[in-house]
């Protein structure tokens, strides 16, 4: 039996929830056949604690391991940005820049992207929900183009894109035949954006990562994926802090 597991209350090792900061947080175990230790990390919006274990492992083990970290996963939910809805005069994120929310309730309910500000009328009321409606279908847009981008450059046809809401994952390609972008990503950059998009690419050649997998996705993406992947790292958590 490991330390943290021996050092636990039998309560505790096996509780699914965790206490961070007086909220309760669901513990979720996902088992990867190629995982080769315990991974642990805080969701984007706080909203769940994930465990990624080997298949040899315990779940009551990883459950275990969150109790033993409470102190480092209550410092990173600590440090998730808080949630401020959209209002007029505040700031809209698109695209990696931050346009200034112009509202004006006798202007057109339909968003109008003007240099660095969004025009937007209506009532006030249903603000946040008529901007969301706008982004998704910024994201369905740009992520289509991406696709077509990355498909071309990998000799393959066109597949169907949607979005996902998706709280674990930037994107999937569950079935080689469809690929699915989190909408959030609108709010980033192009090129962090462009490359889940092209990694989702790669999926529908090679459903793995092996290097045939990441030797595809270099080839097709035209700038740095670890780059991308920091940046989403860094602030990807950001990107759930303005809408629910």
């Amino acid at each position: 039996m490991i330390d943290w597991l021996r050092g636990a209350s039998a309560r505790h090792a096996l509780d699914p929830e965790i206490d961070l900061g007086g909220r309760q947080v669901p513990i979720v175990l996902k088992r990867m056949k190629t995982a080769r230790r315990l991974t642990l990390r805080l969701a984007p919006d706080g909203s769940e604690v994930r465990i990624t274990l080997p298949a040899w492992a315990e779940g009551r083990e990883a459950i275990a391991f969150a109790h033993a970290r409470v102190g480092w996963l209550s410092e990173q939910m600590a440090r998730l940005p808080r949630r401020a809805a959209p209002e007029p005069g505040g700031e809209v994120l698109y695209r990696g820049q931050r346009l200034r929310l112009a509202w004006d309730t006798r202007a057109p309910r339909r968003p109008v992207l003007e240099g660095e500000s969004l025009h937007i009328g209506g009532p006030q009321a249903g603000l946040e929900t008529r901007l969301q409606r706008w982004l998704e279908a910024e994201a369905l847009r740009l992520a289509e183009g991406d696709m077509r981008d990355y498909c071309a450059a990998a000799g393959l046809a066109p597949v169907p894109t949607g979005l996902t809401r998706a709280q674990r994952r930037w994107g999937s390609c569950s079935d080689k035949a469809r690929i699915r972008i989190n909408w959030r990503l609108v709010q980033a950059p192009d090129w962090v954006r462009r490359s889940v998009v092209a990694h989702e690419v790669a999926h529908l050649v090679h459903f793995d990562h092996s290097p045939a997998f990441h030797a595809l996705l270099a080839r097709i993406f035209e700038g740095e994926i670890a780059a991308a992947d920091r940046w989403l790292k860094e602030h990807g958590r950001g990107l759930y802090a303005s809408f629910g």
